[in-house]
């Protein structure tokens, strides 16, 4: 990324440039891109390529303003990183279902990222409603953030376990991984009919007052200080209104969720 490309990040997000890749200014980015960039999965309905390359996802998040998943965006904030100097390792993990099982590799993207004052964090802006803030790698107790009570506790194998409220989120692999090793898993997610983006249309950001606006489908929650508002929206301009006031998506059509096989 050339310093034009990095200030036009920085104004989508709406942030000034950091002195440098320090511990407040990661935080500053993280909430900063929760804040203004929804977590979404609108191209698997709206037939849209998913490439995941860094000029690609930075060109789909800034200049087109869009969201994405986990792929996207963690791909682009890493691109972002480290045009601002932090030293940024792709981690993959693999999601639990319902059942408490691990899903398949691949099946996230999240980022180990260290910074200049000797910080050493956990940073995701693309797992939907998760911590706000990065979290600190090393550390093994509760780590509390607006999200909730989050720990991040060791597994077998070397790996690590996220947990939220103890619940346990996804088993991170320590080893470090390229942007290109995840597209196995972006493929599975686009296509598979066992894979919830697939079943499902959501795109969800974080408010500035930490509370949280949804829209799935036609329906559209937000959440503060933890009470939830649902509003049913029956018409297509209804919902295309909607992505445009509430999550700053221009769309020309409304997604429809695509039948699988």
């Amino acid at each position: 990324m050339d310093t034009e490309q990095i200030d036009a990040y920085l104004r989508r997000i709406g942030i000034e440039r950091p002195a440098g890749p320090s511990t407040r200014a990661l935080r500053d980015l993280h909430l900063a891109h929760l804040r203004s960039v929804p977590f979404e999965n609108l191209s698997i309905h709206l037939g849209e390529d998913i490439e995941l390359t860094d000029q690609a996802l930075v060109t789909k998040v800034v200049e087109a303003r869009r969201g994405g998943f986990c792929y996207e965006l963690n791909g682009a904030l890493a691109a972002l990183l480290r045009a601002l100097g932090f030293d940024v390792t792709l981690l993959q993990a693999r999601v639990y279902d319902d059942a408490g099982m691990p899903g398949i590799p691949y099946d996230h993207l999240a980022l180990r990222v260290r910074t200049e004052d000797g910080g050493d964090w956990l940073a995701d802006i693309g797992f939907g409603a998760h911590s706000h803030l990065p979290l600190a790698f090393a550390d093994r107790g509760g780590q509390a953030d607006p999200g909730g009570a989050f720990r991040i506790a060791e597994a077998p194998e070397g790996d690590l376990q996220v947990l939220k409220d103890d619940k346990p989120q996804y088993l991170v692999d320590r080893r470090p991984r390229a942007l290109a090793d995840f597209k196995v898993g972006a493929w599975y997610h686009r296509t598979s009919p066992d894979s919830h983006f697939t079943r499902s249309l959501v795109c969800s950001r974080i408010t500035e007052s930490g509370g949280r606006i949804t829209l799935g489908g036609r329906t559209l929650t937000t959440t503060v200080d933890g009470e939830r508002r649902t509003t049913e929206l029956t018409t297509e301009a209804e919902v295309l209104a909607a992505y445009d006031r509430h999550l700053g998506i221009v769309l020309e059509k409304e997604p429809q969720l695509r039948e699988t096989r």
